[in-house]
């Protein structure tokens, strides 16, 4: 029973081939392609304005050299988006529960703000590493600390998206499955945990979208520190 509700997290494969690779290439597939349709089309201004919306949201923290990086952020943001939403659906797999996943999302993105920084401005930069004012005895201690929150930084970056779907997948199973044992046995016990369920849905589809908005705002707050 226990190892069942784990099989949802592991990677599919067909002859031994995986298979993630095409649940991450899925969400690009349903976004639609633009055209001269988009002029007169109302449906399309639906995705233009969250488009919109997001961008100014991840770039109003950022300065104007920060407004390079609105592609490549508001782009991770649709990508999580729709993955987090898409895994919510019935028999479906979820790419970012995988750690290596998220840590291969944010690893690079963290080091390319960090390289960012040490060209632009390295002082100021390195100058993180040790606060202004510390007393002498404590300079060794303070600039291991530093460094070692400062590499966290990617780990906790991937640790918390794959925990948050992870245990709201992990909880969906459950209710759904004790739903489905109670319902002819106690039908009313089994009525509210159905009930349960469902606002449980709604939760995790606020789950999914706020995680992928905290992913690259923190992406985008790392960026601001260091330009």
């Amino acid at each position: 029973m226990n190892l069942s509700f784990f099989n949802q997290f592991s990677s599919p494969s067909f002859l031994g081939i995986p298979l993630i690779l095409i649940s991450l290439t899925l969400p690009a597939l349903l976004l639609p392609s633009p055209g001269n349709w988009w002029v007169t089309n109302r449906l399309s201004t639906l995705p233009l304005w969250l488009i919109n919306f997001i961008t100014k949201q991840l770039m109003t923290p950022l300065n104007k050299k920060g407004h390079k990086w609105a592609l490549i952020l508001t782009s991770l943001m649709i990508f999580l988006l729709l993955i987090n939403l898409l895994g919510l659906l019935p028999y479906t797999f979820t790419p970012t529960t995988q750690l290596s996943m998220n840590l291969a999302l944010a690893f690079p993105l963290w080091l390319a703000t960090l390289l960012t920084g040490l060209r632009n401005q390295p002082s100021a930069t390195l100058g993180h590493l040790l606060p202004e004012g510390t007393p002498t005895l404590l300079i060794p201690a303070l600039i291991m600390i530093e460094t070692t929150s400062l590499l966290i930084c990617p780990l906790a970056l991937g640790v918390r998206l794959t925990a948050n779907l992870t245990a709201g997948h992990l909880l969906i199973q459950l209710i759904s499955t004790a739903t489905m044992a109670l319902s002819s046995t106690m039908p009313m016990v089994s009525i509210l945990t159905f009930l349960v369920l469902f606002l449980l849905t709604i939760l995790e589809v606020a789950v999914a979208m706020i995680q992928a908005y905290v992913f690259v705002l923190l992406l985008s707050l790392y960026l601001q520190e260091n330009i």
